[in-house]
């Protein structure tokens, strides 16, 4: 079958590592189920990948593509839930297992026509979402869900500012926060996201670093460094800011002097529970929330893919279809 693999890994050049290559159908093991994929989706994790980050080279090759909707061998369709860990290893959960991993990190992953997975990891897709659809929630969208609601607690009359309008988890967050019944503000850089993010629920949208109407409950931070201090001048006295991402850099200044005299709160969030991705998906049920997709790709375009998540012009998730 066809695949796209990390075969290289390199800082400044991270596509010349992919390669488009004919692997083996991948076969279960006991406790795992063999997927067909019908379409995945593109994530900053798969960059980080490439790049080196976070992955180390004796991992490597190995299949990217985090996210997967398709068919398990029954017939029956289903979403991939992306997290390979054991739930007692982390007090319940999953993400807090030492060993757990990502797909695409220790197994291979979904930029494929077939991959496997434990058969845990399989959650019916539901009949009102398309496979397009299915296939951008697995990581973004339930990272979004489990920021908002698992760790920032947000409740209605919220005040929500994500930073960075435009990437798959930051319209997430406007999506769902506003389907909270939070306030939710957002910035970009560019004007185009600024008014995508305004059709998505946001109260009002402005550019990197500008002054908000007002100061904020919480703020969604998966920029780093280039928002850290706008985030912590819009925050609230007794507000959170949680983070699930540093894409332009993990290394701000602190200030911790305004952190402890506002008592502000720093909160970490990675992935979700498998119980939070059913969750989510009832609450897009309940209110008719659809993922924000870009465009769709086949796999053999799939560098094209990755060149337009570099160059930042994305609003949402690029889809990508296997050359079945």
């Amino acid at each position: 079958m066809l695949a796209a693999t990390a075969l290289s890994q390199n800082a400044t050049d991270p596509l010349s590592g992919l390669v488009l290559r004919e692997v083996p159908k991948p076969e279960p093991t006991p406790g795992w189920s063999l997927v067909r994929v019908v379409a995945s989706s593109l994530n900053m994790h798969d960059l980080w990948t490439l790049r080196g980050v976070g992955h180390p080279p004796e991992r490597l090759p190995i299949v990217l593509g985090c996210d997967a909707a398709g068919y398990d061998e029954d017939g029956n369709p289903v979403i991939v839930y992306p997290v390979i860990a054991d739930a007692d290893a982390g007090m319940g959960d999953e993400t807090l297992d030492p060993g757990r991993a990502l797909l695409s990190e220790q197994h291979d992953g979904a930029f494929a026509e077939y991959l496997t997975v434990p058969t845990r990891n399989l959650v019916p897709k539901p009949d009102w979402l398309s496979f397009d659809e299915a296939a951008c929630l697995p990581v973004a969208w339930t990272t979004a869900y489990r920021m908002l609601f698992t760790q920032a607690r947000i409740t209605a009359g919220d005040r929500v500012l994500v930073q960075g309008a435009g990437g798959g988890v930051a319209s997430a967050a406007i999506k769902l926060a506003a389907a909270a019944g939070a306030v939710v503000y957002a910035t970009s850089r560019s004007e185009t996201k600024r008014a995508e993010a305004l059709s998505w629920g946001a109260r009002a949208v402005v550019g990197t670093g500008e002054r908000l109407p007002e100061r904020v409950d919480v703020v969604v931070e998966t920029v780093g460094e280039a928002t850290w201090a706008h985030s912590m001048k819009c925050l609230r006295p007794g507000g959170t800011i949680v983070i699930a991402g540093a894409t332009s850099g993990a290394n701000p200044p602190a200030d911790l002097n305004r952190i402890f005299y506002l008592q502000q709160r720093i909160l970490g969030s990675t992935g979700c529970t498998r119980s939070e991705l059913v969750a989510m998906l009832k609450m897009m049920d309940a209110t008719g929330l659809r993922p924000v997709i870009d465009r769709t790709l086949p796999l053999s375009e799939i560098h094209k893919g990755f060149q337009l998540m570099i160059d930042g012009t994305l609003t949402g998730k690029l889809v990508i279809h296997p050359n079945a």
